[in-house]
């Protein structure tokens, strides 16, 4: 028998991925979506809401009000530190300028709030795996988005849950690259693929997580094929 799952997905290239992996290798039971009062949050909830009903799985959107008014430039509350910065695409290897960038866009305890939330689900409902989209490149300066984050968070919910769900990421080892390479083989609906953090039209191809999303797609000769198929379209 499959384990049993939930995935965390907010329509980025990610969590996307590792949505696709975990509904082959699980039997993916939910997908949360968070609403934090990010700039990205209509695209967001429609590119997950898309994806669910796509595979119709039971879909769940989180309000965080609270973290609106944490400050990061990424939400829209009172103390939003400024304009979320445009991206220098040939520093995307520099560490000490990516964590300049990084602390502008950073929400504090982000994915720790998610994973708990997550895992209260989990042991509610006796998910076996908590899925979520972290990935190498910006396991670097986020380090919330590590192999170590989820080590950690699994030991404290030995203690806090009863079921003792796995946080769970398949892409925590991987680059950006290798991530698109994983999406195209398990067949990733890379057309509802959101990986920007501002909520235009289009995705803005200046942010960092869009220029990641450029380099990846370009390495692996997808980029074209990319915007034929994606349903947003990149400037």
């Amino acid at each position: 028998m499959k384990k049993k799952s939930l995935v965390l997905l907010s329509g980025g290239l990610d969590s996307v991925v590792n949505f696709a992996v975990a509904y082959e290798k699980t039997d993916v039971e939910l997908i949360l979506t968070f609403d934090y009062g990010q700039e990205a949050v209509d695209k967001e909830i429609k590119s997950s809401r898309m994806i669910a009903q796509k595979y119709k799985i039971l879909h769940h959107i989180i309000p965080l009000d609270f973290l609106s008014s944490m400050n990061s430039s990424l939400t829209g509350g009172h103390n939003r530190t400024g304009k979320i910065p445009d991206f220098d695409k040939n520093k995307l290897d520099d560490k000490e300028y990516s964590l300049k960038t990084a602390r502008a866009v950073w929400v504090p305890n982000r994915n720790g709030i998610f994973l708990s939330i997550a895992a209260a689900y989990a042991d509610s409902y006796s998910f076996d795996e908590i899925v979520t989209g972290f990935n190498k490149e910006e396991g670097k300066t986020f380090p919330d988005n590590s192999k170590d984050f989820i080590k950690i968070s699994n030991q404290a919910f030995k203690l806090s849950t009863m079921y003792h769900p796995i946080v769970k990421s398949y892409t925590a080892d991987k680059t950006k690259s290798e991530i698109v390479k994983m999406g195209k083989d398990f067949n990733a609906p890379f057309e509802y693929v959101w990986s920007c953090y501002h909520g235009g039209k289009k995705m803005c191809g200046k942010c960092e997580s869009c220029q990641r999303l450029i380099r990846a797609l370009e390495a692996n000769d997808f980029l074209e094929e990319f915007k034929k198929i994606n349903m947003w379209g990149i400037l």
